[in-house]
């Protein structure tokens, strides 16, 4: 009955299950601007994990953020809060959303206005979220030392044509520094200029904080 009522009150202060830390970022404005940068512990919901570290405010019974540190959302100046896990755009309450190991929880502050309330997909965790499914990485026109750099860091193969799931494309087709993630079929796709991935090649950190979503 003991060991029952301890596992009860672990799961009811956050889930308690998971062993390891995840990622937490907090920015604004798409990333320019870094507030936070550090380790929460993994199994808790990514709300009790940002309150873990930041001053927050919350509205709707706990399940939309508010504020973080004294910074307000606000529908007349269409500014707000928005997080995304593991480079991909939360679809529920981050109350809802539990923290994994190895998980980056990134709450970035931002002006919206039609078309640009929803990023579905953000670069600045790569190499998440290309980690975990088959990815397969594309050249045209760089050193194959380049792509097979980048394979190895998201854990996948360098081919001739993309999956269906994940893909990576670099071509000097694009511009030098041209980057765009992008859903793609049930996966993702990540467009890299070749300067841009010559540097990623190089340094994983690269992208980190940007959103990669212009044209």
């Amino acid at each position: 009955m003991v060991v029952l009522v301890l596992a009860f009150a672990v799961t009811a202060c956050g889930g308690g299950r998971e062993h390891g830390t995840a990622t937490l970022w907090v920015t604004r404005d798409r990333g320019a601007q870094v507030l936070y940068s550090g380790t929460v512990p993994a199994g808790l919901t990514a709300t009790q994990a940002l309150e873990r570290v930041r001053k927050v405010t919350t509205r709707y019974g706990g399940r939309f953020v508010q504020s973080i540190d004294g910074l307000d959302g606000s529908a007349t100046k269409q500014r707000d809060w928005f997080y995304f896990i593991d480079g991909v755009e939360g679809d529920r309450s981050a109350a809802e959303v539990t923290l994994h190991p190895g998980d980056i929880e990134w709450w970035d502050y931002r002006s919206w206005t039609g078309s640009s309330m929803s990023v579905p997909v953000v670069v600045g965790s790569y190499p998440k979220p290309f980690i975990g499914t088959a990815t397969s990485v594309v050249a045209v026109g760089v050193p194959s030392t380049v792509t097979a750099a980048i394979a190895k860091q998201v854990h996948g193969q360098v081919t001739t044509t993309p999956p269906t799931k994940n893909s990576i494309v670099v071509s000097t087709h694009f511009a030098p520094d041209h980057v765009r993630i992008s859903r793609a079929r049930s996966g993702y796709r990540l467009e890299l200029g070749p300067r841009v991935a010559r540097r990623l090649a190089v340094d994983r950190t690269t992208l980190r904080y940007r959103y990669g979503d212009a044209p």
